[in-house]
């Protein structure tokens, strides 16, 4: 069996700007290359799973982000890090667009496209982490034992503090993607 990284794209890998599809406004989060190598290293698959209700909201189409999603991709490699697979969700209950208005088990907190990772990969949840800058990006933690790391985010102040309360099963708040690393890894 395998163990991975779950990672959440946008806020966790790169910097948050609503609805980001265009590759002239795609940032890295600093730390990140560095972060990725440190997990490719120990062994970790380096999965995405990232919801794109822009999709559905009729803001860019699915050719859009798969081109930002290719050619992070290949950023990525130049850099050193193979990212094994993403997995999108582009729906979203209350879309524009009605092909895109599907109330999913693959937009994040449901498990859908979690699970079709795990399957395909063959993936040990109990050596696994979720990691991203929302709760739902943690959501396969409050039903199995995979491991997740809420990644500070200036929105989401009353989350983090429940988080260090412990109200979240399997879950702990970290400042980075690198703090994540030094955990994991220790």
């Amino acid at each position: 069996m395998n163990k991975a990284i779950f990672l959440d794209r946008d806020g966790t890998i790169n910097v948050e700007k609503n609805y980001l599809y265009k590759i002239e406004d795609f940032e890295f989060l600093p730390g990140v290359i560095n972060a990725l190598k440190q997990l490719q290293a120990a062994g970790y698959l380096l999965i995405i799973i990232t919801n794109q209700s822009g999709i559905a909201r009729g803001y860019y189409t699915e050719r859009d982000f798969k081109k930002l999603n290719d050619w992070m991709l290949e950023e990525l490699n130049n850099k050193g890090v193979s990212i094994t697979r993403v997995y999108y969700c582009p729906h979203h209950p209350d879309a524009a667009k009605g092909e895109y208005r599907v109330a999913c088990e693959c937009r994040k907190p449901k498990l859908g496209l979690f699970y079709k990772a795990v399957e395909e990969y063959d993936i040990d949840l109990s050596l696994s982490y979720a990691i991203g800058d929302k709760i739902r990006d943690c959501a396969i933690c409050s039903t199995t034992n995979c491991h997740g790391f809420l990644i500070n985010n200036s929105e989401n102040n009353v989350t983090i503090e429940q988080v260090k309360k412990g109200m979240y099963r399997n879950v702990r708040y970290v400042d980075s993607l690198q703090d994540c690393v030094r955990e994991i890894l220790d």
